[in-house]
């Protein structure tokens, strides 16, 4: 079963996890077997037997790091270009961000200010380039 350390404590050993509504119960000594003491949060595996957990072991030891698909300079060209629409934060998954910014934008070239949509665009293109903003918007680090 897969389930979550809903609580621990260091000093009895013991732990509750939740699992489908159910709780199950462990000790660290008895039942743990990955190398690292659990944390409450923790995503576990673990075999029930009644209300007790067997085998208990992280789900997060069998998981891959996450494997990169966006360019940083495709996304550093497309903030430098077209950053006053949002073009970088669409291609990199930020949609939300990249709507206020093309908004932003509108706003600021219908008030007379579009220097100011244009320095939001060069200074994340700068970020971009210098390794700052990293990751897109799963997580997954830059090719």
């Amino acid at each position: 079963m897969i389930g979550q350390i809903e609580s621990y404590n260091p000093d009895t050993q013991a732990g509750i996890i939740k699992s489908e509504g159910a709780l199950f119960t462990f000790h660290l000594e008895d039942n743990w077997v990955a190398e690292v003491p659990p944390d409450e949060g923790d995503d576990v595996k673990f075999e029930a037997d009644g209300k007790i957990a067997n085998n208990i072991d992280l789900v997060g030891a069998y998981l891959e790091p996450p494997k990169a698909v966006k360019y940083k300079y495709l996304a550093a060209i497309l903030a430098f270009f077209l950053g006053w629409a949002g073009a970088h934060r669409f291609y990199l998954g930020f949609h939300r961000l990249a709507c206020v910014q093309l908004a932003s934008s509108i706003i600021l070239y219908v008030t007379g200010l579009p220097g100011f949509a244009m320095l939001w665009a060069f200074v994340e293109s700068i970020l971009l380039f210098g390794g700052q903003i990293n990751k897109d918007a799963k997580g997954r680090p830059f090719k």
